[in-house]
């Protein structure tokens, strides 16, 4: 257990000295250069196979050198999203330079929102997905946003407070589990908006197709609005360059009603499946390949 709490400190001490070092650059150099180290060191460790593995799985048409081209731009993105999360209290609405755009709020958002009540947000470890929240408070929408936390206790301390270091006040999260989607059940109910993260495997989720493969999904989302009958918002974020982004808003899904609750559930996990799938497949570099997505008989 000793060797365990020492490694854990180790690699907070190393998190908290890049992190440092990041945080003392301009946000785009910053995001430039983690960009570059990650795309160079990345495809070279062990996990990037899986990344290849996913590719294989999900795009059979594509080739070696493709898949290559994709996995270093999973790399890269995640580069710079590591970085912009240093500064991302600095990144703001801007017609060009550090910073984001927002299309579809007005037309697909402000809308929905306008009734009040409760209203779900969903996206995927897509562009940089840490710039929804701030880009939705600016406009007066404060996101709860559930997230898996770190394996290390340590290292997900510092990721909390650095969120909050950058935000000037205390983040509404919820962590992944039981405990969890209690907490984000209540926020709910209390009229509040949650945001979720929904493109991770969960072993004791539905199973629904995504690129064609049956994967066990959470349907924690669909749940909760057949539930409270609200608005549930797709979102999702193109990168633009270093720490530029577009924060892209799509219309409200439909909630099925037919009275059989299970089939709802289903019926509405396979299409927010089909909603990420259609935003990976429009930039596929974008994504987080590097998780076992399907089961795991797929990867021996």
């Amino acid at each position: 257990m000793s060797d365990i709490k020492l490694a854990h400190r180790a690699e907070a001490l190393l998190v908290r000295a890049v992190l440092g070092l990041l945080r003392n650059l301009a946000p785009a150099t910053s995001a430039r250069i983690a960009g570059s180290v990650a795309r160079t060191l990345g495809p070279l460790i062990p996990v990037s196979k899986i990344a290849d593995k996913n590719l294989r799985l999900a795009m059979p048409a594509l080739d070696a050198a493709q898949r290559r081209k994709i996995i270093g731009e999973t790399w890269e993105n995640l580069g710079q999203t590591v970085a912009e999360l240093t500064r991302i209290g600095e990144l703001h609405q801007t017609d060009s330079g550090p910073g984001y755009i927002v299309t579809g709020w007005e037309e697909h958002v402000a809308p929905a929102l306008a009734k009040g009540g409760p209203a779900i947000f969903f996206t995927g470890h897509i562009g940089n997905w840490e710039i929804i929240p701030p880009a939705a408070f600016s406009r007066g929408v404060d996101i709860g946003f559930m997230y898996r936390a770190a394996s290390n206790k340590l290292v997900d301390d510092i990721i909390l407070r650095l969120r909050e270091a950058n935000f000037g006040r205390k983040v509404i999260m919820f962590p992944k589990g039981g405990a969890g989607a209690r907490q984000a059940y209540a926020h709910l109910a209390r009229g509040g908006h949650l945001g979720m993260l929904v493109d991770q495997k969960l072993d004791n989720g539905i199973s629904v197709p995504l690129f064609g493969i049956p994967a066990m999904t959470a349907s924690a989302m669909a749940s909760f609005a057949i539930k409270f009958k609200c608005p549930v918002l797709p979102v999702h974020v193109v990168r633009i360059g270093p720490a530029r982004l577009q924060v892209i808003c799509d219309a409200p899904m439909a909630i099925p009603d037919t009275g059989n609750k299970d089939a709802d559930v289903a019926a509405m996990t396979a299409e927010m499946n089909r909603i990420l799938e259609r935003w990976i497949r429009e930039k596929p570099g974008a994504w987080l390949w590097l998780h076992r997505r399907w089961p795991k008989t797929l990867y021996k």
